[in-house]
């Protein structure tokens, strides 16, 4: 009956190892916390949680909505310069062309044709 009695004993340790469960268990043992503090320690921790994380979710969001303004007001200014680019280099291109014409009108009118003045004179 001795080397029954080990048998046992040894059966008894391996059926004391702990588990999943039993760790889950044995902890609640080792490390005990006030049962009616801590759902109000809880709430009130979520609570302030809450309010911080929706204070920093609204500032994100309001953040997140100017920067969208501020890309939008950028494409809306580009678009602009580009469409004043466009104007300004067509400007050019009938100035160009009104000069031209300009000149060959004048060159072709005796007004404004260069005049001698010593062979007038003489």
């Amino acid at each position: 009956m001795d080397g029954s009695r080990k048998e046992e004993e040894e059966d008894s340790t391996f059926t004391n190892i702990s588990l999943a469960d039993d760790i889950d268990h044995s902890s609640r043992i080792l490390y005990p916390r006030p049962k009616s503090l801590l759902p109000k320690m809880m709430n009130a921790d979520m609570d302030a949680v809450d309010a911080e994380n929706q204070v920093e979710l609204e500032e994100k969001t309001r953040l997140i909505n100017q920067v969208l303004e501020l890309q939008h007001t950028l494409e809306d200014l580009s678009a602009r310069v580009d469409a004043v680019k466009e104007e300004n280099l067509k400007l050019k291109s009938e100035n160009q062309v009104l000069g031209q014409y300009i000149e060959n009108l004048m060159s072709a009118s005796s007004v404004f044709q260069t005049t001698d003045t010593k062979s007038k004179r003489k």
